[in-house]
């Protein structure tokens, strides 16, 4: 009779029966075996092990699984199963290198992540928590005594549902600071600007993000009437905030992240337009707001008036066309500027009698009043696939999980600043989207630049939009309206004024091992740069579990692809596979705004997509890109060319790092760090 069983970290446990089956049923699945044998096979290992008596290791218990396998006739599952095992001991031993107890079974990059990020340290910088106690810390901090705590803690553990990365790092810790994404206003005076300076500060240092719209800043060379001088303009000042964001690592844990908008009828848009091509404003993202007016003088090829904030007098006009072709160059040249429909926006303003929206976070996918903040979170799409069939039950239990978590994240949180507090609890926006759309696909086999995908992506967000109001509406009905609900569009009990959100999803989507937001897999194989220089490689797991299955699976094809990090025209590559697998650049333009636009259909406020482009696509690209984005009612747009840029958060390959063929055909997003 087994008394109990000696896990490795040396701590005892009771026999779980349940561990037996899961770990069969996983060795069947990844040989594409019938699994009607699993459980008359476990109860074989579970009457093998009752023979034994008193403490049994995990590696014993191991031996004996692999024995029964091979002896009921099973030896290809046998064989996956020593291969997991062997891998599960590759990680466990580079896990152990980052000072990472897991006892989730997380992926080594995931171990890297929380380790330099996210896991509580003691003052000597030596982790004191494991993921699974970060979870709990967080689960119980949110929950607050609420009974839904456990609920939390079990979406969180299995990956399901993560939350934005302050909300990890800070709840239950000292700091309790939750929010991701902040507004503040800049005034045309000096008292603002700097005020606002100081307040970016304190947010950052917290772990936030901050947008800003310098819109109502003076131009350069106007008039300053208090001191008989002439004005630096918005762009001089906007490298004051650079510069402060320069001197600040937010909590230790996070770079400075910020968005300038500016809108486009401001004198000074070309200064603002071509400023971030000259390598500066590293902590910036820069947007021109674009309104109807603008878009309206480009079709007819008409003048745009550009208009001093100070006195809302007419400076000059400039030709719409010549402007547009200049933000497009330059978004072609660096990435900046992006681009905010403005009015878009307003148009699904919750709550026009406290203001119009003039900026958004740092990534463009949360709009906000001045002083306004908002917490996120995403499900991880990728966990409800099972047999090629959506889980849409389980879906609806996330969302429920999910918006709950998300509304008492707003009554826990520890504001920076008062004024934010007050503004943020007056609307109770929050944000939850998703993450590993990609996977989703791949698992049920649909091409991401497909009309299927693009159907999908409206019925998946459709369902969480439905999902979450009725939860916000329970949520009402116990907790009561969002304060401001009076002075808003909505006529019916709602607990939040906005409730979803897609945002890009960078880290959460490391830790949860799954593809980025809904961006589609950017490459079969690529390295990630992350905090002070780290860089992880990553290859798609699910691409080298089908090439094996499918029998055309080799370390050259893996050294092959590596190189480009696509499978498009490989003849050693089935032709659907290809399909399946396309990468963010295989895809065209439109498929990439299309698909945004198919998820903006169903989200409150706004969703962070990146257009990749290849290095060899044009200013014309760029330009169809953003008056597609325009035209099927995206509130903003991002591309990004391949290569524009000397430093960039995905790379293809590992640069100056000659590829091992053995190295890369043995490496998955599981057991691979660099």
């Amino acid at each position: 009779m087994i008394s109990a069983v000696l896990k490795r970290n040396g701590r005892l446990v009771s026999f779980n029966r349940l561990k037996i089956d899961a770990a069969i049923l996983k060795a069947f699945d990844a040989v594409e075996e019938d699994t009607s044998t699993v459980s008359e096979l476990a109860e074989k290992v579970a009457v093998k092990l009752e023979e034994r008596s008193g403490t049994l290791g995990v590696e014993e218990i191991q031996d004996v699984v692999e024995h029964v396998l091979i002896d009921a006739g099973f030896a290809d599952v046998a064989k996956a199963y020593i291969l997991y095992r062997e891998k599960r001991s590759e990680i466990r031993r580079a896990k152990m290198f980052f000072g990472v107890r897991d006892e989730l079974k997380l992926s080594v990059n995931a171990a890297k992540v929380l380790e330099k990020r996210y896991l509580l340290k003691d003052n000597h910088g030596s982790v004191t928590e494991s993921p699974s106690q970060m979870f709990f810390r967080v689960a119980e901090a949110v929950d607050s005594n609420r009974g839904h705590a456990s609920e939390f803690y079990e979406v969180m553990k299995n990956l399901q549902f993560l939350p934005n990365s302050p909300t990890l790092m800070n709840a239950g810790a000292p700091l309790g600071q939750l929010s991701a994404c902040f507004a503040l206003p800049v005034k045309d005076s000096l008292e603002s600007i700097f005020t606002a300076v100081k307040q970016m500060s304190i947010i950052q240092q917290s772990g936030g993000g901050t947008g800003f719209s310098f819109s109502h800043l003076r131009p350069r060379g106007d008039i300053v009437r208090s001191t008989h001088g002439v004005a630096s303009g918005p762009v001089s000042f906007i490298r004051v905030f650079d510069t402060a964001t320069d001197v600040i690592k937010q909590g230790g844990k996070r770079r400075g992240a910020n968005m300038a908008v500016m809108h486009v009828s401001h004198p000074d848009i070309i200064e603002f337009i071509t400023a971030k091509a000259k390598g500066v404003f590293t902590n910036f993202n820069f947007s021109v707001a674009v309104d109807d007016a603008f878009m309206k003088a480009l079709e007819h090829g008409e003048e745009y008036a550009l208009i001093n904030p100070r006195n809302r007098r007419m400076v000059r006009s400039v030709d719409a066309g010549s402007l547009w072709n200049l933000i497009a160059e330059k978004a072609w040249e660096c990435g900046d500027p992006g681009l905010i429909f403005i009015d878009e926006i307003n148009r699904y303003n919750p709550t026009p009698e406290l203001g119009e929206i003039e900026s958004t976070n740092p990534c463009a996918e949360q709009p906000l009043l001045p002083y306004e903040s908002c917490n996120l979170g995403s499900i991880n799409l990728s966990k409800l696939v099972r047999n090629e069939e959506i889980n849409w039950d389980l879906l609806s239990e996330l969302v429920t999980t999910g918006i709950r978590f998300l509304d008492f994240v707003i009554d826990v949180n520890r504001f920076p600043l008062k004024r934010i507090a007050k503004v943020t609890r007056g609307n109770r926006k929050i944000g939850l989207g998703v993450m590993g759309f990609a996977d989703m696909l791949v698992q049920l086999h649909i091409p991401y630049d497909s009309s299927e995908a693009l159907k999908l992506a409206e019925q998946i967000m459709k369902h969480i939009s439905r999902i979450a109001g009725e939860t916000s509406m329970d949520l009402a009905e116990k907790y009561g309206d969002y304060p401001n609900i009076d002075r808003s569009m909505h006529r019916v009990r709602r607990r939040n004024a906005t409730l979803t959100t897609i945002a890009p999803t960078g880290s959460l989507s490391i830790i949860a091992n799954c593809s980025s937001g809904i961006e589609p897999i950017f490459a079969i194989s690529f390295v990630r740069n992350i905090l002070e220089g780290a860089r992880l490689v990553e290859v798609n797991p699910y691409f080298k579990q089908i090439a094996k299955q499918r029998g055309f699976y080799s370390p050259s094809l893996m050294n092959k692809i590596a190189r480009t990090g696509s499978v498009a025209n490989m003849k050693d590559v089935p032709r659907d596979i290809q399909e399946v697998f396309k990468t963010a650049m295989d895809i065209t333009t439109s498929a990439h705004v299309k698909m945004q636009a198919a998820f903006q259909k169903y989200t409150d406020n706004s969703v962070s997509k990146t257009i990749n482009l290849p290095p060899d696509a044009g200013i014309s690209d760029v330009k169809q890109a953003y008056i597609l984005a325009f035209k099927l009612k995206c509130k903003g747009i991002t591309v990004f060319r391949y290569g524009c840029k000397d430093e960039q958060v995905l790379y293809l390959g590992v640069p100056g790092v000659p590829v091992d063929p053995e190295y890369v055909g043995r490496c998955t997003r599981d057991d691979c760090v660099y």
